[in-house]
């Protein structure tokens, strides 16, 4: 494959990224501290410097609460892209941008799923400057593909799983509250990276929603996660309602890959087989590392 550049690399998805194309020549990966992309010069200059063929961009400010009241998320998650796509297009690249289901408002009657068709509507400022990311991407190349995914999950960093057993460990017997009416696709972050590079190699273009099928609640998968790995736990189902948060959350993000299935290259199973995987492969590592702590 041609020469491949991952941003956000040294967080979860980028991790992954990282580890689907090591065989590709001339692949490299980016990050903060020692470069900043959303500020214009840095990010044209290493651009120019590292002249890759397909960037994979990786990097976002994810902290969804704290997107409400820092405006710093904008310049991640919307002057980020625009500046790769900017040289994207100057220089006859090829963009593969991660976005989220936050980019819809969720009210889609349950349990219809969201398509790449259906019209975005974020309800919060993170879901805005996604979206804002989004279109500054589409308004200055031809050359991209967007993926919005859901309910991301990984061996690295930190994520809804590894909260849940933190929780539990540290506090055992204790019962935990756990939504049990938002519904959505959990996505295994390994799998993301593998439909990303199946989506860079044919250089195919436009939106794709990439999340594993199916559909489960928080409490579904924060449940089959620690039963997975044999961890008592107490979980106790509530309502969004009980459970307040900063950030009003879809929810409906159950997201329908049609896209990648219309051109036969989607990778992703049923969550609940992708989960059990995720735990014979990384179980074991992420228990000791949350044991560590």
């Amino acid at each position: 494959m041609k020469r491949i550049l991952i941003t956000g690399a040294k967080g979860q998805l980028g991790t992954d990224c990282l580890d689907a194309f090591k065989d590709c020549a001339g692949g490299s990966g980016v990050d903060l501290p020692e470069v900043d992309l959303s500020d214009r010069f840095q990010c044209l200059e290493i651009l120019d410097k590292l002249q890759p063929e397909i960037i994979v961009n990786c990097a976002a400010f994810t902290a969804v609460d704290a997107c409400e009241t820092d405006p710093t998320c904008w310049k991640a998650n919307c002057d980020l892209p625009s500046h790769l796509a900017e040289w994207t297009e100057k220089n006859d690249a090829f963009l593969a941008h991660v976005s989220t289901d936050y980019v819809f408002s969720g009210d889609k009657p349950l349990f219809q799923s969201l398509e790449e068709t259906d019209e975005p509507n974020p309800i919060s400022e993170y879901g805005r400057s996604k979206l804002a990311g989004e279109r500054a991407i589409a308004e200055q190349t031809g050359r991209f593909a967007i993926l919005r995914t859901a309910w991301l999950y990984g061996a690295h960093g930190n994520n809804f799983l590894k909260t849940m057993l933190r929780l539990t460990l540290q506090n055992p017997g204790k019962e935990f509250k756990v939504v049990n009416d938002q519904y959505g696709s959990p996505t295994w972050s390994m799998t993301l990276a593998h439909q990303i590079r199946a989506i860079a190699e044919q250089q195919a273009t436009g939106v794709f929603h990439a999340s594993s099928e199916g559909y489960c609640t928080w409490y579904d998968l924060a449940c089959s996660f620690l039963e997975g790995l044999n961890v008592e736990h107490n979980f106790v189902p509530c309502t969004s309602e009980e459970f307040i948060t900063p950030t009003k959350r879809p929810i409906n993000s159950i997201l329908e890959n049609a896209h990648a299935k219309a051109l036969g290259i989607n990778v992703f199973n049923d969550w609940k087989v992708e989960l059990d995987q995720f735990v014979d492969q990384n179980g074991t590592a992420v228990v000791e590392e949350i044991k560590a702590l």
